[in-house]
């Protein structure tokens, strides 16, 4: 199946990718083929990646696969959530964990989990919804250059690193992506999964 990642960030590029490997997919480059993203102004991570693999796939006539993904702090009372990629309207990730670090001040329970939904969706209206999910500490400092977002300041329950100090495959069999590529792999496993029981209405 040759399958569009809906999706010019390289650090998501480079998860997908890898996490889907094996499968015996053609990946298509977004940032080949002229496509621009719509906003992302719905109201849950499911229904933003919806709306990005939904219309990559009507616009191309090919399977896409989007991602919408957020962190979640217990303190914050979930915020970013579904606005972390442009928490504060800040322009970049250093930025972004400036600014967390600053809401996070003086705060003692530092409880957070990252989240992410997959969609994959086809050019005739069916869709696959997948999700995924890890519990963790936000740090008081950034720890480690892999990675990207904030993954130098979450450190996921049981580990002694964070995200940002993790090698790509390490991070992508706990990681919240991971997980839910997981789940994509395995329903995918034995062929495509039957559409009358995926179908989002």
């Amino acid at each position: 199946m040759k399958l569009v990642i809906a999706t010019t960030n390289e650090g998501k590029i480079a998860e997908i990718s890898s996490g889907l490997a094996g499968l015996g997919w053609e990946f298509v480059d977004l940032r080949n083929i002229r496509v621009t993203l719509p906003p992302e102004n719905a109201a849950s991570y499911e229904e933003n990646a919806a709306l990005k693999a939904c219309f990559v796939a009507a616009q191309t006539r090919m399977p896409a696969l989007a991602d919408d993904s957020g962190l979640e702090v217990m303190a914050l009372l979930g915020a970013p959530g579904i606005y972390s990629a442009r928490f504060g309207n800040k322009d970049n990730d250093l930025e972004r964990n400036i600014h967390l670090l600053e809401k996070m001040r003086g705060v003692t329970d530092r409880r957070a989990k990252f989240i992410t939904a997959l969609v994959l969706a086809y050019p005739d209206g069916f869709l696959e919804v997948y999700r995924g999910e890890v519990e963790g500490q936000i740090l008081l400092g950034p720890r480690g250059s892999e990675g990207f977002g904030y993954d130098p300041l979450f450190m996921p329950d049981g580990l002694n690193h964070t995200f940002g100090e993790l090698p790509l495959k390490d991070k992508q069999s706990i990681s919240h992506r991971g997980r839910a590529l997981q789940a994509l792999r395995m329903a995918h496993k034995n062929g495509p999964p039957s559409r009358q029981t995926i179908k989002v209405s």
